[in-house]
């Protein structure tokens, strides 16, 4: 009975049902020949459902009863093909061949995998013979360049295919490699690496193997080199193996049996011990410091803290804490410095603060504070200036990273106290650190309050007595932050009128001298972004094109360290940092209890910030931007990836600028930062994408693939939280790229945004319901829009039809515009709604006569094109509408000229 049943679900097309049957029926049943027949045929369902390695066991089992069971042979043999096992299959096939062989099925078949086994051979062959071939080329000193280069780029290009991948691995293809690196010639190195790291993309096992291979101590000796583009590219080959490790990156390749791999703990651990033996070593160069500090930024802290291990963290903060303070603390004008590059020892700060903010409870915070407290004091020796000299710079490096620890830190014993004293000192590199360290110290008013009661005095006294300009320059820094404490508030100015211009005016003057060292001029852009909090001087600034030419050129040099007061300078010019609103009668509260009030200004009024705005645009500042972020370095932190996009939504302002922008970049720069960063980074970035996704040809602002990319950004800001100028903008960039192709129209569905754009549509506000519905419009042309909108809401039982014909009868004519075309398409695509839409209002007669006596020819169009779809579609429904009034206005307009 179970057999029969399963037979029958198995013509109905129904497999799962027919599997159950014969599941049911096999363990019931006693007699063998019977159990044959059953296995055969559940087999038969797994190869409908391409379960193709079920499918092959069952017809196994079949054939161990009776082993010239022709039908569960060919299914054994159908099933292995499709496995990829294709001599297996021949054995098969060629047994039913010979059991019957007048059956043509089984001739073709034998025929065609015999051709398709000589053709695997043929492939295997040749690619081993090319393998062969290229190592022969490479490892030939006498072989020419050009063939070289060739056989090298071929290498890694076969190393991205699976297949060429295995074949590689298979021939002793990476003894051959280490080969080819311990050549040390930079070329044959690079080919060699790069093809490393194609083979461990994505397959834990080979990764696995051939960090054993290499070792990681050869790894991190390649990475130290002094060569940026072979260390970079040993970068990512680590990189693609601790992707694999942490089971990150590419999927395994489904259907293969999962090889055995050992647990990937230790591997990973071993590889955290090496970097951070990398951070102190001598032997390092700066590159290959730079390289370690990225891989353990991106690797260490949890990606999401809702993950709860954050075992990474504290195993580095026990066995290296103290390494990266190491760093921290080195002071590069002293002869015992480690190699460091300019970005090495911001990058080791941003390291400190995440691994602080990765931390998740106090006990956690405290081991981390004492282990800090405990370096300092061991380096704090009255006797010994320059170890001191390392502790205050650690604590100016703890202050770029986690501030409230850096504050702490201050509060020791002592610290404050040899800060006064560094500064007083004769010698020049004791008031360069020490100067550096009050300016990172003077953050927070709170804290600053020691630093501006004694601070102003110290930085003038050495302000005026240094023939340094070195330390000019950063003592001039130290009196803008503290002379910048009132923000951008009007009345709290810390120095008479006039002063901070005069110190932006020499901020300026040594940021356009070449011949100062770019370190001690990236001091001068930082002394501007708190100058600049200033309006008086974001105007002079502007104006200054030498200046703000020099800062851009600044800002796209290998120093990274600079990013943050870049932004800083572009955000305050732009005006684009949150403020507050000021209530009226709060101010007048404010005023009678002689509390202070904030004052804006006169040049922070809005016609100011648009000539402001416009001036960037003018001296390229976009291009500056796209450059910053493409920053592959972990200094471009998420706080300063916000300010930037701060600074695109507010260049993307004015609508005529827009296309300036793209041409410059600023579309391709701003997904990256749309899709990573803070949360308001995120929201900003979004908006000043829709903004342009708005009015731009999305063929020319996002070539190629890359429009997709934006999709997500422009959904998000769907999300009801947003304020409305964001919903509509969003809106509005949907309905742009939803009227370009059918796929984009699938990414949009595929990124939930229908449900979304649905609530806009029974929005009050009309702009956003116009938008909503013009969006609905161009989406509805898409097959699966079409059936979600024939679907009805089970919630309220509210048809999504019901909608679509009420805002045909809204007064706003834009929105019928759309309304009536959505619905216009809808019927026409499917018959059924054609009568449902007369079932779900009772005004829909009124409607569509409304519709087709319209002035808009547009809107009038569109309603005779659904009422001819009404007609076509059913007898019935004809007939209802003919005896109606509409055959009169039908008629009438007929009889019309045009």
């Amino acid at each position: 009975q179970l057999k029969e049943e399963g037979n029958k679900y198995f013509q109905a097309n129904d497999y799962e049902k027919a599997v159950q049957s014969y599941t049911q029926a096999i363990k019931l049943n006693k007699d063998k020949a019977l159990q044959a027949v059953l296995y055969r045929n559940r087999a038969a369902c797994f190869l409908k459902k391409e379960e193709y390695a079920k499918a092959a066991s069952d017809a196994s089992r079949a054939i161990d009863i009776n082993s010239s069971d022709i039908k569960a042979l060919y299914r054994r043999s159908q099933a292995l093909e499709k496995l990829g096992k294709l001599d297996q299959a021949f054995k098969d096939a060629q047994k039913c061949a010979t059991l019957e062989p007048r059956n043509k099925n089984f001739q073709e078949t034998l025929r065609r995998l015999g051709a398709n086994i000589q053709e695997k051979l043929r492939i295997q062959f040749s690619t081993d013979l090319r393998v062969q071939k290229m190592f022969e080329i490479l490892l030939d000193e006498n072989s020419d360049k050009e063939k070289r280069e060739k056989a090298a780029n071929n290498l890694i290009i076969l190393g991205r295919e699976e297949a060429g991948a295995e074949r590689i691995f298979q021939n002793n293809g990476v003894s051959l490699l280490l080969q080819l690196i311990e050549t040390k010639n930079p070329e044959l190195v690079l080919a060699a690496v790069r093809t490393l790291s194609e083979m461990c993309t994505g397959h834990k096992a080979r990764a696995t193997a051939i960090l054993h291979y290499l070792g990681i101590d050869n790894i991190c000796m390649w990475m130290s080199v002094d060569n940026e583009e072979i260390s970079l590219a040993v970068c990512s080959l680590l990189q693609a193996i601790t992707d694999c490790l942490l089971g990150q990156g590419k999927e395994e390749h489904h259907g293969k049996e999962e090889a055995v791999v050992l647990d990937t703990k230790k591997d990973l651990r071993m590889i955290t011990m090496r970097l951070l033996d990398m951070l102190v070593s001598k032997k390092v160069s700066g590159q290959g410091r730079d390289r370690a500090l990225n891989l353990l930024n991106k690797n260490i802290p949890r990606k999401d803290l809702k993950d709860h291990d954050n075992s990474r963290t504290i195993f580095v903060i026990d066995n290296g804490l103290k390494k990266i303070l190491k760093v921290v603390g080195q002071i590069p004008e002293l002869p015992d410095c480690l190699p460091l590059t300019e970005n090495t020892q911001l990058s080791a700060s941003v390291l400190l603060n995440k691994l602080y903010d990765d931390l998740r409870c106090d006990p956690e915070r405290d081991n981390y504070r004492v282990i800090c407290e405990e370096y300092i004091k061991s380096k704090v020796d009255p006797q010994d200036m320059d170890k001191t000299l390392h502790a205050i710079q650690m604590v100016s490096g703890v202050l770029q990273g986690p501030f409230d620890l850096g504050n702490k830190l201050l509060g020791m014993k002592g610290v404050m106290e040899m800060m006064v004293a560094l500064c007083g000192s004769e010698r020049e590199i004791d008031q360069l650190v020490a100067v550096e360290a009050l300016i990172h110290a003077s953050t927070k008013l709170s804290r600053a309050t020691f630093i501006i009661s004694n601070g102003v005095a110290l930085l003038k006294e050495i302000y005026k007595k240094t023939k340094n300009e070195k330390i000019k320059i950063r003592a001039l820094v130290g009196l803008c932050k503290l002379g910048s404490a009132g923000g951008t508030d009007y009345g709290l100015r810390q120095f008479a009128e006039g002063s901070t211009e005069k110190l932006a005016k020499q901020c300026r003057k040594w940021l356009c001298n070449a011949s100062i060292d770019v370190r001690t001029r990236r001091w001068a852009v930082e002394g501007m972004s708190y100058l600049t909090l200033d309006a008086d001087v974001k105007d002079d600034f502007v104006e200054d094109e030498p200046a703000l030419q020099a800062m851009f050129e600044l800002a796209k040099t290998s120093d990274k360290t600079i990013l943050y007061s870049v932004a800083s300078v572009l955000m305050n010019c732009t005006n684009s940092y949150d403020t507050k609103e000021l209530v009226p009668e709060l101010v007048q509260l404010a005023k009678f209890s002689k509390q202070h009030v904030p004052e804006e200004h006169p040049k922070d009024k809005k016609d100011f910030v648009v000539k402001r705005v416009k001036r960037l645009l003018k001296s390229g500042v976009v291009s500056a931007l796209a450059c910053m972020v493409k920053a592959d370095s972990a200094i471009l932190t998420d706080q300063s990836k916000e300010l930037i996009a701060r600074v695109f939504l507010a260049l993307c302002e004015d609508p005529k600028d827009r296309g300036t922008i793209v041409a410059e970049g600023g579309g391709k720069a701003l997904i990256p930062l749309a899709l990573e960063g803070t949360e308001v980074g995120k929201i900003k970035a979004s908006h000043a994408l829709a903004k342009i996704a708005a009015i731009s040809n999305p063929d020319m602002a996002f070539p190629g693939e890359r429009v997709y990319e934006v999709v997500r950004p422009l959904v998000s800001l769907l999300n009801t939280e947003r304020d409305g100028l964001q919903n509509y903008e969003a809106l509005l960039g949907l309905t742009n790229f939803s009227g370009r192709s059918d796929k984009l129209r699938m990414k949009i569905v595929k990124e939930k945004a229908l449900p979304d754009i649905e609530n806009y549509m029974f929005e009050n506000h009309d702009q956003l319901r116009q938008a909503a519905t013009e969006c609905m419009c161009n989406l509805v042309v898409n097959k699966e829009v079409t059936h979600w909108a024939a679907q009805i809401r089970l919630s309220d039982g509210n048809d999504r039809l019901k909608l679509v014909v009420l805002l045909c009868g809204e007064d706003d004519e834009k929105v019928q515009v759309a309304a009536a075309g959505a619905l216009a398409m809808l019927t026409a695509a499917q018959k059924k709604l054609c009568s449902k839409m007369t079932e779900v209002t009772t005004q829909w007669l009124e409607i569509l006569q409304r519709l087709c006596l319209h002035d808009n020819m547009e809107v009038q169009h569109r309603g005779l094109v659904i009422a001819f779809n009404l007609i076509s579609a059913d007898k019935h429904l004809a007939k209802k509408l003919v005896e109606t009034e509409l055959l009169e206005i039908l008629t009438y307009i007929g009889k019309q000229e045009d």
